[in-house]
């Protein structure tokens, strides 16, 4: 029998340490809302501020998408590295609420845009095509260690030190993620000369994916609840931490990545993904009966689990399903979906909370996932392919 295609290859580690760093630099800024509140903010106007950062992203994405399909991954990497160190560090510029901040949100957004999706495709054209959702669960690693550690650093920085220093740690984050891309290659298939891309439309309007994107939409609006509001929540009800959430979260996922990346392949993506969303929504079910730091890190937990699997599960689809020289297109696509349910999950969920309260706003989160997973559940049967199961003599080992 064949030796497994080799997965930890030179250009993935390298990758998964750019897009680790990069998100070190990102999710310290899971504390965002407080600085915003001590600023005068208050919910609705946080979920703005979200939400204008998440438009710069959504706006780029088109002309990135195609640039990465015609001329590669590697310009829009380095170019969205250098913009992410400039905008971190334009934060030690603001001093309250007003247009200079949404200025600097728009920047941090352009960054956002640019980087991630840049790095993830960069990934998947790395990753061999026979253990794909094991490839992406691994390499998704790199986004959920710093979850677990910027929520961490968060809470030690601001514990003896000012959000200023937050800033500039997100800076020095930024800086080596940009120095360790500057040593990867272009490794994707590129549109030749001759060829036409058809436009970033063309490359996302394929019926096969119309249900992902659905289900990736309400997944990325539902996230909001506590990639956005977590902070505030602890604030208001003094339950638990930011950081003990995050830990929990990403510690769950990481571990079942590093130990059980294979089940997709084994069992079958479909037998995983709804017993995985089923844990995301029982996990805000938790948060909203929350009584006690032992129920945020159960919380935590059950949400970890369930993004271990459902985030490289949707993110197979849509590398299956879309074309392999519209691929940076589509996974621009696919990243910009969370920057949309950032924006529409802002304004909905932080008006809720003024309104209802926080248990009404993940209670509400939970039913709207639920549904869109049942929708997904039966649009997807014309598309859905049979399950991709891995004979157990033959399972890949990382």
């Amino acid at each position: 029998m064949a030796p497994p295609d080799p997965l930890l290859t030179r250009s993935f580690s390298v990758a998964f340490v750019a897009n680790l760093l990069h998100g070190l630099s990102f999710f310290l800024f899971i504390h965002l809302p407080s600085y915003l509140t001590d600023l005068g903010a208050d919910e609705a106007e946080v979920g703005l501020l979200i939400g204008v950062t998440a438009v710069s992203a959504i706006v780029v994405r088109p002309t990135l998408g195609k640039l990465m399909d015609t001329r590669g991954r590697m310009p829009v990497i380095l170019a969205g590295g250098l913009v992410s160190i400039g905008a971190t560090l334009l934060y030690l510029t603001v001093s309250s609420i007003g247009p200079w901040l949404y200025v600097v949100r728009i920047i941090h957004g352009f960054a956002m845009g640019s980087v991630f999706p840049s790095l993830f495709t960069y990934g998947a054209d790395v990753v061999p095509l026979s253990r794909r959702t094991e490839g992406f669960a691994l390499f998704g690693v790199s986004g959920l260690l710093p979850i677990a550690l910027g929520g961490v650093i968060g809470d030690i920085v601001l514990a003896s030190s000012t959000f200023d220093t937050l800033f500039i740690a997100a800076a020095g984050f930024a800086l080596a993620g940009f120095l360790a891309s500057t040593v990867l290659r272009e490794e994707a298939e590129l549109i030749g000369p001759g060829e036409r891309h058809g436009g970033f439309i063309r490359q996302v309007w394929r019926p096969a994916l119309f249900p992902v994107w659905m289900v990736t939409a309400a997944f990325a609006i539902a996230l909001t609840g506590y990639f956005t509001f977590l902070r505030t929540f602890v604030d208001e009800t003094g339950i638990g931490s930011v950081g003990l959430f995050f830990s929990f979260y990403a510690g769950t996922a990481i571990a079942l990545r590093l130990t059980l990346a294979w089940l997709p392949q084994r069992v079958g993506q479909r037998r995983v993904l709804f017993p995985a969303f089923a844990a995301l929504i029982a996990g805000f079910l938790v948060i909203a009966r929350a009584g006690a730091g032992i129920d945020i890190a159960l919380a935590g937990m059950l949400c970890g689990g369930g993004h271990a699997y459902a985030f490289p599960i949707l993110m197979d689809y849509t590398v299956t399903r879309a074309s392999t020289t519209g691929r940076g297109s589509a996974v621009s696509f696919f990243t910009a979906l969370f920057d949309i349910g950032v924006l529409i999950g802002g304004p909905a969920l932080g008006l809720i909370i003024e309104l209802s309260g926080y248990t009404a706003m993940y209670v509400s989160a939970a039913v709207f996932l639920a549904a869109a997973v049942v929708l997904f559940g039966f649009w997807d049967r014309r598309y859905g392919a049979a399950p991709q199961v891995v004979p157990s003599a033959s399972r890949p080992s990382v």
